[in-house]
């Protein structure tokens, strides 16, 4: 799950210096998880946009703000109130952003934060857990992943640091490898740490990246 934060308020008035009228996007997937693009967070940003002299025109939530095919589609229930729009808020994550505005020629402007990828450990609480690197090296570490979890993110350790089974960088968290090395023991695989896992060549990735199934195994 892509995890957000709203903006504070603040700085999103000043993203909207010179608009008197906007419209609301959120989304119905992460957004609505994290309460930062649910209809509930669209009428708090609505009622409090209002209450500082900024008339909210129309909102809708997107079933998922980050399928273009879909937001193109559900973006026409604006299409009566957009053109009388200075800008879109989307209450999205940064990729939810990007897709409204490819599919509109208003200015788009986001109300949240996109932190991470992370986990939902209850309701309201998530935890980060992965990079999203496009190398994972998870068969080797037991699911758990060094390059989130490590403050170093080291792709082969411990450092050497820790202290009592915590990170010397950010003592609140469980050392990495040590969880690692503790499930390997318990599945009985400690052999696995007698691999050396190639560090992480960053620089052989080209941005933006792109898959299409389609033309895989051709």
């Amino acid at each position: 799950m892509i995890i957000t934060k709203q903006k504070p308020f603040e700085e999103l008035l000043q993203m909207l210096e010179g608009c008197k009228n906007v419209v609301l996007t959120g989304c119905g997937e992460c957004a609505t998880v994290c309460k930062t693009g649910s209809a509930e967070a669209l009428e708090e940003l609505k009622a409090k946009l209002e209450a500082h002299g900024i008339n909210v025109l129309g909102s809708v939530v997107m079933t998922n703000s980050c399928n273009k095919l879909l937001v193109k589609k559900e973006i026409k229930q604006l299409k009566e109130v957009l053109p009388e729009a200075d800008a879109i808020i989307s209450a999205a994550c940064g990729d939810g952003v990007q897709t409204v505005a490819t599919n509109t020629d208003k200015v788009v402007y986001p109300s949240n934060n996109t932190l991470f990828l992370g986990e939902i450990e209850r309701q309201g609480i998530f935890s980060e857990a992965c990079k999203l690197c496009g190398d994972c090296v998870l068969a080797d570490t037991a699911a758990i992943c060094p390059v989130t979890k490590c403050a170093k993110s080291l792709t082969n350790g411990p450092c050497g640091g820790a202290k009592d089974g915590k990170c010397e960088v950010n003592p609140e968290n469980d050392c990495a490898w040590i969880l690692i090395y503790n499930r390997l023991k318990e599945q009985g695989r400690l052999d696995r740490l007698m691999k050396s896992i190639p560090t992480k060549d960053y620089g052989a990735v080209a941005y933006p990246r792109v898959l299409n199934t389609k033309e895989e195994g051709k």
